[in-house]
């Protein structure tokens, strides 16, 4: 007499913990339900349900003989497995705990007969291969040609580690931020180029949050959500450019949970950008923006003058030109902002040169640049900034730099901090150097505690914006 499906699964599950570790037992395991145990002729058909074909892919391409003798062992050398792949749908009902039970019993929706797939222990396991697809990266965005500084070493050297193992370290998803220009396309395309040039199997897809909408919009009209959903979730390695944008789209973010979740629990590699800490992103929900921290997250901060200069030569060397080194210098000191209007002034800087037939000179470069340098408002210093918070509050400049924790002080030395990374230029490593030698964290947290009370607290936020006109007053 055959034991139940309950007992025979049980019986198995007790063997496999004893071979894999724990990580991999409740990742693939845990979530699998035993269906039926029956005898057909001479054959003892065990069928079990599995919550995703990508579970199924992964289960039989690196647990199939762990499976067959396991299998052998509980039910005899007569007994065949059978799988029942669920697929699930964006409308599923998922709760907080999705990552380690995708769908749930009452929304399943398993495919037809035809396609469970009987595995045969005899043979060995073949996972379906799947069609190749188009990545959408630009090619040109490469670590090669992607500087490397203070501003951005840590997401670059993150970036790196993730393409070379993409989805086997910790920093899944690497969600990267800052300011426009500051190159996080760039960044985050150059890891999908270089996966693409180690491993042509591998699916990369690079997509904007834009696109990602206007597809999820588009599948819905033409009753084509479960393909859209079955695309996405097929990828190795998805990028999703300004993730920020999916504020406020609810059916978007509900269908990019369900992706993100299931990418995830099978060991896929996810990569996001945004303009700003997840944190601080308004209108996605918060079951959303805590997976975005379960990884890295890093930012990429205004490129430092050597950095710029670097940047300037690069760029000039790719376009097989030689500038002389003071129109260089006299480039790289005067326009700060990014990387993308740096690069667009030396773009400029050669259209002229070759409309003149003329080699690039200073006056030539101050010509042609008039424009971008003489557009731009004059900028808060540090200490400007330091000075006018501390007269607005009645405090002695040097208390910022103090160790001192008092409280007024503290609020007076945030919000200080708070405008200068604002309104400067500055790397956050600069602005805590010039607060008393204090760390990029303590910047960081800075700005986060005055954002969360400008949020929060009505007189709080109009004494910073009183503060903001007393500095735009004096520029």
């Amino acid at each position: 007499m055959l034991p139940t499906p309950s007992d025979a699964w049980q019986e198995c599950l007790a063997i496999i913990r004893d071979n894999i570790n724990s990580n991999g037992f409740q990742a693939w395991f845990a979530p699998i339900k035993p269906v039926e145990l029956v005898r057909n002729g001479g054959e003892v058909r065990f069928t079990v349900e599995l919550p995703s074909r990508f579970c199924y892919e992964w289960i039989e391409e690196h647990y199939c003989k762990l499976l067959n003798s396991t299998l052998a062992r509980v039910l005899g050398d007569q007994a065949r497995l059978y799988y029942k792949v669920i697929i699930v749908g964006p409308e599923d009902d998922t709760d907080g705990d999705a990552i380690r039970l995708p769908a749930r019993p009452s929304r399943r929706i398993a495919k037809p007969a035809a396609a469970v797939r009987e595995r045969d222990p005899a043979q060995p396991a073949v996972a379906p291969s799947l069609p190749p697809i188009r990545s959408k990266l630009n090619k040109s965005y490469t670590f090669q040609n992607f500087i490397e500084g203070d501003c951005n070493r840590l997401a670059r050297s993150a970036a790196l580690a993730i393409a070379a193992n993409p989805g086997g370290t910790s920093f899944n998803p690497f969600l990267i931020y800052g300011g426009v220009g500051l190159g996080k396309t760039h960044l985050i395309q150059a890891i999908g180029n270089c996966v693409q040039a180690s491993d042509t199997s591998k699916r990369v897809r690079f997509v904007s949050s834009e696109r990602f909408t206007n597809d999820f919009v588009e599948a819905i009209q033409q009753n084509q959500v479960r393909r859209f959903s079955s695309f996405y979730r097929s990828i190795d390695v998805l990028i999703i450019d300004d993730v920020q944008f999916f504020s406020g789209k609810e059916k978007t973010q509900e269908e990019f949970f369900h992706v993100f979740n299931e990418l995830h629990q099978i060991g896929k590699q996810i990569v996001l950008s945004a303009d700003r800490p997840p944190n601080e992103i308004r209108g996605i929900e918060a079951r959303l923006l805590s997976r975005f921290g379960w990884g890295l997250t890093a930012d990429l901060q205004v490129p430092e003058l050597e950095t710029r200069l670097a940047i300037l030569n690069q760029k000039a060397s790719d376009e097989g030109i030689e500038l002389p080194p003071d129109v260089l210098d006299f480039m790289a000191r005067n326009i700060k902002s990014n990387v993308r209007e740096l690069e667009g002034a030396l773009v400029r800087l050669m259209a002229v040169s070759m409309l003149q037939s003329d080699d690039v000179n200073m006056p030539m470069a101050k010509a042609a640049l008039k424009h971008l340098i003489q557009r731009r408002p004059a900028r808060l210093s540090i200490d400007r900034i330091q000075q006018i918070v501390c007269e607005f509050f009645d405090q002695d400049q040097d208390l910022l730099r103090a160790k001192t924790r008092k409280r007024e002080v503290v609020q007076t030395r945030q919000i200080a901090m708070y405008f200068c990374k604002e309104l400067t230029q500055n790397s956050l490593k600069s602005i805590g150097l010039q607060f008393g030698g204090r760390d990029h964290s303590t910047v960081i947290h800075a700005n986060r505690s005055v954002n969360n009370q400008i949020e929060t607290n009505p007189r709080y936020r109009e004494m910073v914006g009183e503060i903001r006109r007393l500095l735009m007053d004096r520029v």
